[in-house]
C-alpha cells in the first residue's frame, strides 16, 4: 500500500515484484554512477584551462567510450530479459480467475468452480466506514489463496482497461475481444490495492482492485459459502 510522499516503489509481495525491485536498484545505481561521472567531467572542463591535446585525439579514449556503453547496456539487458521471461511463465496454476473490465467496474469469475462469480464496484465516499480508503475500497473483494500460483485471465467488454496491482508487480491490459493472461503468487496474507491503469472514460479513476490474500483453509471456507 502506498503512503503519502512515498518516493520508492511499494513493498514487494510476490517473487516477481522482488526481482523487479532488485532490477530497479541495479539500474538506478548504474544511472547514478554515469550521472556522477558526467557531472565530474563537465565540472572539470569548466574549471580547468589546460587542454591535453594527445588525450583529445587519442584512439584509445574513443575505443573505451565506444565499448564501455555497450558493456553497460548488456549489464542492463541481461537481467531485464530474465525477468521478462519469468513474468511470462505459467507454472501449473492451482486456480484460474477470469477478470472482465467494464465501464466502470470489474467482474470476476472463478472458472474452477461451477457458479462463483461477482461484480466488484467501488464503494462511494459517503458510504465508507472509519478506516477505509477513499477511491480504493470495493464492495466485493477478490479472495485468493496465498503461496499458490494463480492464473488471471483478463479481458474487457467495452473499451481498453488495465488490471494493475503494484505490490504484486502486475499490470495487464484488458482488451475487448482478446484474452490476456498473467500469473500471481503472494508470499504473505493481506489486502493489496490496485486501480485501472488505462484511461477508459470519465469514471476511469473509480474502478479500484482489491485482492485479499488468505491461507488456503480460509479460502476453501469462503468459496464454499459463496457457492
Amino acid at each position: 500500500m502506498a503512503y503519502p510522499f512515498q518516493l520508492g516503489l511499494q513493498d514487494a509481495t510476490s517473487p516477481i515484484m522482488e526481482e523487479l525491485l532488485h532490477f530497479h536498484d541495479h539500474t538506478l545505481m548504474i544511472v547514478f554512477l554515469i550521472s556522477s561521472l558526467v557531472l565530474y567531467i563537465i565540472s572539470l572542463m569548466l574549471t580547468t584551462k589546460l587542454t591535453h591535446t594527445s588525450t583529445m585525439d587519442a584512439q584509445e579514449v574513443e575505443t573505451v567510450w565506444t565499448i564501455l556503453p555497450a558493456i553497460i547496456l548488456i549489464l542492463i539487458a541481461l537481467p531485464s530479459l530474465r525477468i521478462l521471461y519469468m513474468m511470462d511463465e505459467i507454472n501449473n496454476p492451482s486456480l484460474t480467475v477470469k477478470t472482465m473490465g467494464h465501464q466502470w467496474y470489474w467482474s470476476y469469475e472463478y472458472t474452477d468452480y461451477e457458479d462463483l462469480n461477482f461484480d466488484s464496484y467501488m464503494i462511494p465516499t459517503q458510504e465508507l466506514k472509519p478506516g477505509e480508503l477513499r477511491l480504493l475500497e470495493v464492495d466485493n473483494r477478490v479472495v485468493l489463496p496465498m503461496e499458490m500460483t494463480i492464473r488471471m485471465l483478463i479481458s474487457s467488454e467495452d473499451v481498453l482497461h488495465s488490471w494493475a496491482v503494484p505490490s504484486l508487480g502486475l499490470k495487464t491490459d484488458a482488451i475487448p475481444g482478446r484474452l490476456n493472461q498473467t500469473t500471481l503468487m503472494a508470499t504473505r496474507p493481506g489486502l493489496y490495492y490496485g486501480q485501472c491503469s488505462e484511461i477508459c472514460g470519465s469514471n476511469h479513476s473509480f474502478m479500484p482492485i482489491v485482492l485479499e490474500m488468505v491461507p488456503l483453509s480460509y479460502f476453501e471456507t469462503w468459496s464454499a459459502l459463496m457457492v
